[in-house]
C-alpha cells in the first residue's frame, strides 16, 4: 500500500516544476525594484532591500524615492552616516515628502542631534498636517531629549526603531 501511495506522490503534474526554481520567462515583465526594496525592508533584509534599490536606480537614476529607499534601509542597518547623507540627498530632490524629513529626523535623534532633530519632526508634522501618529510621538520625544539633553543613569531608558507603514520609522520605549 505504501508502495502505491509513493508511486502516485510521483504522478506527473503538468503545473510541477520538480525541484527546480522556474525558468525564466522571456516574455514576463520585472516587478519593479522599489516595490521588492520596500517588502524587503518590511521583512526586515536591508542589505537585500539596498541591492533593489540600487537595481531601480539604473532604471529610474537616483531620484527621491530610491534616495529615500536607500536612506530608510542603511537607517535600519545601523549606518547612521549614510542613512543621513542618503535622506538629505532624498530632501533636496523633494523637500515635501513628510516621511523622508521623519526617518531623518529619526537618524538625528540616535545620532544625538536633538536640537536639529526636533525642527526636522516640525517639518515633518507641518507637512503632514498632522495626520500622522508616529511623527508626532517622534517630535515628542525630541523635545522631550531637548528638555532634558543630560545623562542620568537612573533615568536611562531603552529605545528601538520600529518600522510602520511603508516607509516611517517610530522609536519605542522598551519597558
Amino acid at each position: 500500500m505504501a508502495v502505491i501511495m509513493a508511486l502516485s506522490a510521483c504522478a506527473e503534474n503538468p503545473t510541477d516544476q520538480g525541484p527546480y526554481a522556474p525558468g525564466i520567462v522571456k516574455d514576463g515583465e520585472a516587478v519593479d525594484g522599489l516595490i521588492v526594496g520596500q517588502r524587503l525592508i518590511n521583512a526586515g533584509e536591508y542589505d537585500l532591500a539596498i541591492d533593489a534599490y540600487t537595481r531601480a536606480a539604473l532604471k529610474r537614476g537616483l531620484d527621491a524615492d530610491v534616495l529615500a529607499g536607500l536612506g530608510s534601509a542603511n537607517l535600519g542597518l545601523g549606518r547612521l552616516g549614510q542613512a543621513e547623507d542618503l535622506l538629505r540627498r532624498a530632501i533636496e530632490k523633494d523637500e515635501k515628502r513628510p516621511e523622508i524629513w521623519n526617518n531623518l529626523g529619526v537618524v538625528l535623534i540616535e545620532q544625538g542631534e536633538y536640537g536639529e532633530a526636533e525642527q526636522v519632526f516640525r517639518r515633518a508634522y507641518a507637512l503632514d498636517n498632522g495626520e500622522s501618529d508616529a511623527i508626532r510621538d517622534n517630535l515628542r520625544l525630541a523635545i522631550a531629549k531637548l528638555e532634558k539633553p543630560y545623562y542620568d543613569e537612573s533615568q536611562e531608558q531603552a529605545y528601538k526603531l520600529v518600522r510602520r507603514g511603508s516607509s516611517e520609522f517610530l522609536i519605542h520605549k522598551i519597558p
